[in-house]
């Protein structure tokens, strides 16, 4: 494959991973306080989805870059059909933390795969390509795919003319079908890096046995390396801002239109507009990359400030300005990840890099739990507006925290994937084969 022919197929995996995302978005608080589930219970449901991709992260990184990652994708999306047909018949505070765990495991083994398979399969066709532009574009893709599930799913539960669970349920279903079309297209599309081991039975334990050595060599790197953990640090923070806008914002808005039809129609196109916004703020990554100099640590930390900024304010809002806010917060966040993304990839060999992803999904899962916990806490004791400021605060952190970073440059990446070697012992070649890591 081409650098361009891997590159599109990326975008367009991407795309089409984010569609059932953001069908669901709009609706899945909604239609969890529909079916008599308080906030605090809808922060537990939220928690326990946190809290399997916690568990799981890791370990399921680590089985992608040993087993490829066609098989994980796939197995993924599967577990994401099952929870999303879950969620439609869920009535009760059990069913709906069955679905969401079962959601949980399909997020779990779908961090880090594909991506990882882009830079690898990238670097196998041009040892010298620049892959920042290619992520970059599949960040743009990610929102456009958001943006248009986000549209959808807002828009159906209104055309269904009530504001029950069963209009709400629409955008679920909707869901489970892009989540099907997806499966099918990473099987066609998503093409192994190397040979196969063998037979599947023997490559699944051959797998598993190699899990432990890539863990431990990225807890190495992550214990030793600075800006790594930063970045990790980073995600954290992320991940309980995102948390606050994804359970207090379904709400906010259902309280001001008046219903939850409405509130399901305000809130998709807010996070339509934000999602469009986030894949704009993709694109602008590397202008602001020449704007900060080649500075990681300015770039990000000045747009953390604009995105804190923004979130202080939303609760003072109404439904134009709730719209504009949350469109700056995604711009902003959407503009400094691939910085950090590429400052987390110039720290690791190809062998971890799906791994090493996974750390940094599993940090924004952490925080995510933390944020669904606390937050829904903080909102129902001290209002909406305190959660608010609290995830203004966490992005002031995050810019803090991003001044500790630098550019990578050629050195860098050099650097920290030696590193790793000489910690380890790893260099990134499966025993016996003499072939690269398969990814």
């Amino acid at each position: 494959m081409t650098v361009a022919s891997v590159t599109r197929r990326f975008i367009g995996l991407t795309a089409l991973h984010w569609l059932p995302v953001g069908l669901s978005a709009p609706v899945t608080v909604l239609l969890a306080s529909a079916r008599g589930l308080s906030l605090a219970d809808i922060g537990v449901v939220l928690a326990v989805y946190s809290a399997v991709v916690l568990v799981l992260e890791l370990p399921t990184g680590g089985l992608a870059d040993a087993l490829g990652t066609r098989p994980v994708l796939v197995l993924s999306g599967l577990f994401g059909l099952t929870g999303l047909l879950a969620l439609t018949a869920a009535e009760d505070l059990t069913a709906f933390v069955l679905a969401e765990a079962l959601r949980g495991v399909g997020r779990a083994l779908s961090s880090g795969p594909l991506e990882a398979w882009y830079v690898d399969a990238v670097r196998a066709a041009d040892p010298d390509a620049d892959v920042t532009p290619g992520l970059s574009r599949a960040g743009a893709a990610d929102g456009a795919g958001l943006c248009l599930g986000a549209v959808l799913g807002g828009l159906l539960p209104l055309l269904a003319g009530g504001g029950g669970a069963d209009a709400l349920v629409l955008p679920v279903v909707a869901a489970a079908v892009s989540t099907a079309v997806s499966v099918v297209a990473v099987a066609v599309l998503v093409v192994p890096l190397g040979q196969r081991r063998g037979p599947r039975a023997a490559a699944l334990r051959a797998g598993v046995r190699e899990v432990p050595a890539v863990l431990r060599g990225t807890a190495v790197l992550a214990s030793r390396d600075r800006l790594l953990r930063r970045v990790l640090v980073v995600s954290l923070l992320v991940g309980t801002v995102l948390a606050t806008l994804e359970l207090l914002g379904p709400l906010l808005a259902a309280d001001l239109t008046g219903s939850r039809a409405e509130g399901a129609t305000l809130f998709g196109v807010v996070m339509a507009v934000s999602y469009a916004a986030a894949g704009v703020g993709a694109l602008l990554a590397p202008l602001a990359r020449r704007a900060a100099r080649g500075s990681a640590a300015s770039g990000s930390a000045a747009l953390s400030v604009v995105a804190a900024l923004a979130i202080a304010v939303v609760p003072l809002a109404g439904p134009v300005a709730l719209g504009c806010l949350f469109a700056v917060f995604y711009t902003a966040n959407a503009a400094a990840w691939p910085l950090w993304k590429a400052v987390l990839h110039s720290r690791v060999p190809p062998g971890q890099r799906a791994t090493a992803l996974s750390a940094s999904s599993l940090a924004l899962q952490v925080g995510a739990l933390g944020g669904t916990l606390g937050l829904a806490r903080l909102a129902e004791g001290a209002g909406t507006g305190a959660a608010f400021l609290a995830a203004a605060t966490a992005l002031l952190l995050v810019a803090l925290v991003s001044r500790g970073l630098r550019s990578h440059d050629d050195a860098g990446v050099a650097g920290g994937a030696g590193r790793i070697a000489r910690w380890t012992g790893y260099t990134g070649r499966r025993a016996g084969s003499g072939r690269a890591w398969l990814n």
